[in-house]
């Protein structure tokens, strides 16, 4: 199924005029090697260019001869190449290694160039015939370039001006050396198109996903004996033709290297297309799910455009119709050494995909803090919420983010970590967040089995719940507040010793805070002694039954849910009457 879409998404993004054609792949090239009709290297031009923010240089993208898959061993690519390759000479203190790597290259371009009739054909022949790995270093025209060359740039060739893989002669020498290797492979029934043809032995490398292999790594591979039965080796355990295998991984590449829709969420890589290659529903699919900017839609109409393609709605946005029916893909690649992962893989209707969004999005809507000014919560906030701050590397759980990605875009349960892993941050920093309320509202909501009551999973404060946790957790609150009243300088409150023996065993320690709130009541002017002393009281009154030893850890989530809410309600009072004053 995922080979199946990215091989669509191909000949979508083909008929746009948007992606290479078989037999050509995308490259990041650093440098040029300016050569002569005799093959003799006349300069070296860096192709570099500044990146967006000014700071640095970065290799150009570059559209060169499909490239193959490197494991290990010596295999040179056409016209495209690393200074092992092109010169003979590498930072890796292996000389004669990078000999053996020149004479491969040198070997695969007589072999492609041999007989074609072209003077840029000639001259990188005789470039390699002439060109001598033993005093590369020193030759004048490489050593001003030898610090960065021998690092593994991607180096190509320019004759008279123009790159050589570009001229109409050497392509076509290309096409017909692939053809040949395509003539002799294995052929059979491919299991992505159905069409019969030559099955890919190795699949292609997808390359720029974090902590993988920097080389590639796969997506499909069969290197082990246990993959293997019936005699049928590598590739042809599962045939997939060569041209399929090409769309999918020039389609998966195409996607990574796009840095404005590439998302990461822990150690997975998060990629999303729809069927009609339309980069518009990337845009939208972004900014609904991960909170990010678009430059083609403005900040007010992005809330609108969702809305209505949630609805079924088809929609008019710069000149193109959004359809809301277009199907559309979401897929979750994780690196695991040399091969990658599927966290998950989400396929549906783009509309409906936004509909299950919008969803989500509705369930965590709470009271937010007036110091907030934007109360949206992308994906990359909750899962913040639920990570230790303090910690060096910043990052939630992978599984559940995976899980929490499936529950959101599928309109599923949430995973049971996520509620876990939240109550235990709130446990160990004894902090109801914005965020961290939101997400236990939002899962109370939609897993229905942890029986919390629904009035008390409002937006706002339920001032008539008379539910037992959520009552203690608000008054747990209004004690906190007469505390601070009280103590108007002072660091450390009932939160910071009692909180998580409040919320998991309320019989034992309730009684100790009414008391100590007596203290604290007698040091407040009148008028608000007597308001906290009435609040206190209408909130004992809704306690009917003996404090329980223990609270589940549901209720000590219904609990947290109530101390924020009341919270929120007391910050309000406390800014209104100072707008007043």
């Amino acid at each position: 199924m995922i080979l199946k879409a990215l091989n669509d998404y191909y000949d979508a993004l083909s008929a746009r005029g948007e992606i290479t054609p078989p037999g050509w792949s995308e490259t990041k090239v650093s440098y040029a090697l300016n050569i002569d009709e005799n093959g003799v290297l006349r300069g070296v031009r860096s192709l570099k260019i500044m990146s967006p923010d000014g700071k640095k240089e970065l290799p150009q993208k570059m559209q060169v001869p499909e490239q193959c898959k490197k494991a290990s061993g010596i295999i040179s690519n056409f016209l495209c190449e690393n200074s092992s390759y092109l010169l003979g000479i590498d930072d890796k203190d292996k000389p004669e290694r990078s000999v053996r790597c020149f004479e491969a290259a040198k070997a695969l371009h007589h072999e492609i160039l041999d007989g074609v009739d072209s003077p840029e054909a000639d001259a990188v022949l005789k470039f390699f015939d002439s060109w001598d790995p033993a005093s590369a270093a020193e030759d004048p025209v490489v050593s001003p370039y030898l610090k960065d060359l021998v690092r593994g740039s991607w180096i190509v060739f320019v004759y008279d001006g123009e790159y050589v893989h570009n001229y109409p002669k050497v392509r076509a020498a290309w096409h017909s050396y692939r053809s040949a290797g395509t003539a002799k492979a294995d052929t059979g029934i491919c299991l992505v198109t159905g069409k019969h043809g030559a099955v890919a032995r190795l699949h292609p490398a997808i390359k720029g996903i974090k902590d993988a292999q920097s080389s590639g790594a796969s997506l499909v591979s069969f290197n082990e004996s246990a993959s293997e039965s019936y005699g049928h080796v590598q590739g042809m355990n599962s045939p997939v033709t060569e041209e399929a295998a090409f769309a999918y991984g020039t389609a998966l590449n195409h996607l990574i290297s796009d840095k404005k829709h590439l998302q990461y969420i822990a150690d997975t890589a998060v990629v999303f297309w729809a069927e009609d290659a339309e980069p518009l529903c990337q845009d939208i699919f972004s900014c609904a799910v991960f909170g990010g900017d678009t430059d083609l839609i403005n900040d007010d109409d992005i809330k609108g455009v969702i809305s209505a393609l949630a609805k079924g709605i088809s929609v008019d946005l710069n000149g193109k119709t959004i359809d809301p029916d277009n199907n559309f893909y979401v897929l979750g690649l994780a690196p695991n050494a040399a091969r990658l992962s599927v966290r998950f893989f989400l396929c549906n209707t783009f509309g409906k995909m936004l509909s299950n969004v919008v969803a989500h999005s509705e369930r965590l809507q709470i009271v937010k803090p007036a110091y907030i000014s934007d109360g949206s919560l992308p994906l990359w906030r909750i899962l913040g919420e639920t990570v230790n701050r303090n910690e060096k590397k910043k990052q939630a759980s992978p599984p559940m983010t995976g899980s929490v990605v499936r529950s959101i875009l599928s309109d599923t349960a949430y995973p049971a970590t996520l509620f876990e892993q939240t109550m235990m941050r709130i446990r160990a920093e004894r902090s109801v967040t914005y965020g961290r309320a939101a997400i236990l509202k939002a899962f109370f909501i939609k897993n229905v089995g942890y029986n919390v009551p629904k009035e008390v999973l409002k937006v706002e404060l339920n001032e008539e719940s008379a539910c037992l946790p959520y009552v203690l957790g608000r008054l747990f609150a209004v004690l906190e507040s007469v505390q601070r009243n009280a103590n108007p300088n002072i660091t450390a409150t009932i939160r910071d010793k009692y909180f998580n023996s409040a919320c998991a065993t309320p019989a034992t320690i309730f009684p100790l805070l009414t008391k100590l709130s007596q203290s604290h009541l007698r040091k407040l002017e009148a008028g608000k002694r007597i308001h906290y002393e009435k609040l206190i009281r209408s909130l004992e009154c809704k306690i009917n039954t003996t404090l329980p030893a223990r609270l589940s850890l549901a209720d000590q989530g219904t609990f947290h849910l109530g101390y924020y809410h009341q919270n929120q309600k007391i910050f309000e009072k406390t800014e209104k009457s100072k707008g007043e004053n």
